[in-house]
């Protein structure tokens, strides 16, 4: 299987072509029968959650560019179409999958969707009775007439169009009603079932309810229904100049998220042309913006029933990481840090050791202030309720915390509120730049003087996706590197200059340069001919001086290797232009999510750790940090797990070729003595908990 990235005039990939050709790739792992069946259902809902945020955040301007007939910047009419095109086969290819495929491997496993054509007398005596008891109290039919217009309709809702024969109640033929299904209810339900039965019965909620919509309308008959869900453009635009309390106007921002342009239309199969019609008008849609689909138009809730099943068997098999290889459980960090860095590769070590090393600071009362970031910690916030336990024992501290972290901004002003309310420092970083670096600074009085230890991380202080992104979690006393977390800290806070730092490399201000400078470094190295090499890994390569910078790398003869798990706007392989680049991209039952930069030129070695992507955001629009190792033995093991190990994966890698497709890393591998080679199976092995 390959998946295609056509390759535009100016020498880059087509930014959107390339987020859906991931997508095919993460729908492969569904495709897959040595995948555990349940696992292969909640990847197919992966790739429904990832479409629908494609088309929240990245859809609005193509659909501008056709509607206008306007080129802006790459983007017009023609890409608009091919972009609308490759969604509707990806859209088509899961529900083949999921109706041709997955239904039937569960009806196999004893696990039915029973659909009311189905149903035993005995589970229409059930629905009908739970309808009538916890559903249609819920539900609000709205017949659309001049004093009725069209309701508000949320973005991802579900709800029914229903057309009706017959005359309402004052005699008019008002046709037309929607009905919206409540958030609240319960996207699957389990039908009690006959004794000694085999088999796990469901139900739908939209089918349950598609059951008795005649219900709904006394006295008049249904003739046409049909299942439809809009998407919406959801990135929220808050102009920070204009505002005077940044929290206040997220909040409102929030609320309207809802409603914004209509850029999706999804409705079940069997919608009838006068229906679907009817719901383009109403949301101001082409039909390219139609999808009809053969089965529930929402795939991501499908996670309900995955959580509804407990089949182990079902399962990937749990997995449980290790302690830190360079940690003992219960000995101090600070005592710990005295001796040199420690590195935590996450998930396969726990992060649990980071949670450890704030309780540690909050606990020990030579701790004096804690600062933090707060991006992304989870509505349950883990770390949050330590820092207010910080607080109430004494101690500084400040939290900067991003409001704007995508489809986080609810969780976060929650947080941040919650901080504030007992006396903790909150600022929310820098008008017009997200705050997206990971990092928290502990000052310690020790012996008379002031003694700084720092975390600083890949990834997010998110104990949820810790166990489930792979990330780099980096422990320190450095005092050249904790001084210059604390002046980015001071930065966030009063907003003065931040100045040229010793070790740390900030975005906006140093990193998009120092990461050009390296690479001229390697092509200095190369016209040289010294020995040159650049290796990468991140999760998108969209930045174009980036890009354009490892094109000419590559022509003046450096060696490159990026692991890209998304996006690459970039080509590997071209003659003349890429050759000396190779692209793979890893998708495991891990998400891949560290991002660690290597350059070698000349005897001149560097090895990066980030919270940055190269992406034009990151790089100009965001405070990111990077952070050199320079302790030979954690290079090495960086090298070694987060580097290596991927370039020879031949499991679960795709190798991007010269016409912007992918392929199979493992394709011509895995035959008789060779057996395919997976580094994350690799890595969970080694570190996993030994019990």
């Amino acid at each position: 299987m390959s998946t295609t990235t056509p390759t535009p005039k100016h020498g880059f990939l087509d930014r959107d072509q390339s987020i859906l050709a991931f997508n095919e790739r993460v729908l492969d792992w569904a495709r897959r029968p040595a995948v555990p069946l349940l696992e292969r259902l909640r990847y197919l809902t992966i790739v429904s959650s990832n479409l629908d945020e494609f088309f929240e955040v990245r859809f609005a301007p193509q659909l501008a560019a056709f509607v206008s007939n306007e080129q802006r910047g790459a983007i017009n009419a023609q890409t608009f179409h091919e972009v609308a095109a490759k969604v509707h086969e990806l859209v088509a290819q899961q529900y083949a999958l999921y109706n041709e495929e997955l239904l039937p491997a569960l009806e196999k496993r004893g696990i039915k969707i029973v659909a009311h054509s189905e149903r035993t007398p005995a589970q229409r005596r059930w629905v009908k009775e739970y309808f009538a008891t916890e559903v249609q109290p819920l539900l609000l039919p709205i017949g659309l007439d001049p004093s009725h217009p069209f309701p508000q309709v949320a973005n991802k809702s579900l709800n029914f169009i229903v057309r009706l024969a017959g005359r309402d109640a004052f005699g008019r033929e008002n046709e037309v009603a929607i009905v919206k299904v409540p958030r609240s209810l319960p996207r699957y339900l389990r039908m009690p079932g006959a004794r000694n039965s085999k088999t796990a019965c469901f139900v739908s909620i939209s089918s349950l309810i598609r059951s008795h919509l005649g219900d709904l309308f006394p006295g008049r008959s249904v003739t046409e229904f049909a299942q439809f869900r809009v998407t919406r453009h959801s990135d929220l635009a808050v102009d920070e100049e204009e505002v005077k309390n940044l929290r206040t106007a997220m909040r409102l921002g929030l609320t309207r998220r809802h409603y914004g342009q209509a850029l999706r239309l999804e409705v079940s199969a069997g919608c009838t042309e006068f229906l679907s019609d009817f719901l383009l008008q109403q949301f101001n849609l082409p039909p390219e913006c139609l999808f009809r689909v053969s089965g529930p138009v929402n795939l991501v809730r499908m996670t309900q029933l995955i959580d509804l099943l407990e089949l182990p068997a079902l399962r990937f098999e749990p997995y449980l990481p290790g302690w830190p290889s360079q940690l003992v459980p219960g000995q101090s960090f600070f005592e710990r840090l005295k001796k040199g860095d420690v590195l935590i590769h996450q998930p396969y070590e726990s992060f649990d050791a980071v949670l450890a090393f704030l309780r540690e600071a909050v606990e020990d009362p030579q701790v004096l202030a804690i600062k933090q970031t707060i991006y992304r910690t989870g509505s349950k916030g883990e770390m949050a309720d330590l820092l207010r336990e910080a607080v109430r024992r004494g101690k500084e501290v400040t939290a900067v915390v991003e409001l704007k972290a995508r489809f986080d901004e609810e969780a976060n002003i929650n947080q941040a509120e919650r901080l504030e309310s007992i006396g903790a420092q909150v600022v929310y970083g820098i008008v017009g730049l997200k705050t997206h670096a990971k990092m928290l600074l502990i000052t310690r009085r020790e012996e008379g003087r002031l003694v700084r230890y720092a975390h600083l991380s890949t990834g997010n202080y998110n104990p949820g996706t810790a166990r489930l992104y792979t990330d780099f979690s980096y422990l320190t006393a450095d005092e050249a590197l904790t001084s210059d977390l604390d002046q980015v800290f001071l930065h966030l806070a009063s907003q003065s200059r931040l100045p040229r730092l010793h070790k740390v490399l900030a975005a906006p201000f140093y990193l998009h340069k120092g990461m050009l400078e390296r690479i001229d470094a390697c092509v200095n190295a190369a016209k040289q001919g010294q020995e040159a090499r650049i290796i990468l890994k991140t999760n998108a390569l969209t930045d174009e001086p980036l890009a354009r910078a490892l094109a000419h790398a590559s022509q003046a003869g450096v060696q490159i290797d990026a692991i890209v798990r998304g996006a690459c706007i970039l080509p590997a392989g071209v003659p003349g232009y890429t050759e000396n680049v190779r692209i793979r991209s890893v998708i495991g039952r891990l998400l891949e999510h560290s991002r660690v930069f290597y350059f070698r030129y000349g005897e001149q070695e560097e090895l990066w750790l980030s919270s940055a992507d190269w992406m034009n955001r990151n790089m100009l629009r965001r405070i990111e940090l990077a952070w050199p190792v320079t302790d030979q033995a954690l290079r090495q093991r960086v090298m070694e797990e987060g580097i290596h190990q991927y370039l020879h994966d031949s499991r679960d890698a795709w190798l991007l070729e010269p016409d912007g497709s992918y392929s199979r890393a493992g394709v011509h591998q895995g035959r008789g003595r060779n057996p395919l080679h997976s580094a994350q199976s690799t890595l969970m092995t080694r570190h996993g908990s030994k019990g």
